[in-house]
């Protein structure tokens, strides 16, 4: 494991505003500003350093602008939400607001909707209890990527294992590791965790829609 720095480190330049709270670090085998993203959570940057996150049977876009250079990453758990008004900060466990949420922090930090290219990981059946959730996380981010009509250039998705991705928008350089049987488990734990953490606290809303 890499020496992890402080978030507040003067010698990391400042996130974008509005990811202060994500886990950021000098990643001495890279050489290069690294930031961890967990499932809910998402990243968007201008400069260059690499994103990172581990996944199950979640989904990860890496979206960025080619010319540009300005992207990001999001780790979203289940494909789609029909409440519209989320308030507490946990729409981007959601597939349908982790992709606007990561697509529109990009637009506003200088990117162009026609320069975007993306690039899909995950989805792997890694949780016995809920097989059809890696494939319908699959179902969701290829429809939403049609619809939108954004350039999908790369993917590795589904199957039985775990990957860890690594991601520079800077470049678009994008790379991911099969994890061997020895951390499937972990893998499983934390996603079993999540998934009982969203069904015991299900997302606030000032309005319920049906």
């Amino acid at each position: 494991m890499t020496a992890i720095c402080s978030n507040q480190s003067s010698t990391l330049p400042r996130a974008l505003r509005g990811f202060g709270h994500v886990k950021r670090y000098w990643n001495k085998n890279n050489n290069q500003i690294t930031a961890q993203i967990l499932p809910g959570e998402l990243y968007v940057t201008k400069i260059d350093e690499m994103i990172t996150t581990v996944l199950g049977s979640c989904i990860s876009a890496c979206v960025r602008d080619t010319c540009s250079g300005i992207g990001g990453m999001n780790h979203f758990m289940l494909p789609a939400s029909k409440n519209m008004n989320i308030t507490d900060g946990s729409a981007a466990r959601y597939g349908n607001f982790a992709m606007e949420q990561l697509i529109n922090e990009i637009l506003k930090n200088g990117g162009q909707r026609k320069n975007l290219e993306v690039k899909l990981f995950g989805g792997g059946q890694v949780l016995a209890h809920m097989t059809d959730v890696g494939k319908r996380n699959i179902d969701f981010a290829l429809e939403y990527l049609q619809l939108e009509g954004l350039k999908l250039i790369a993917e590795d998705l589904g199957d039985r294992y775990p990957r860890k991705v690594q991601y520079c928008p800077s470049s678009g350089a994008a790379r991911m590791k099969k994890l061997r049987a020895v951390h499937n488990r972990t893998v499983t734990e934390r996603e079993e965790a999540y998934m009982h953490e969203i069904e015991e606290k299900p997302a606030a809303s000032d309005i319920e829609l049906f």
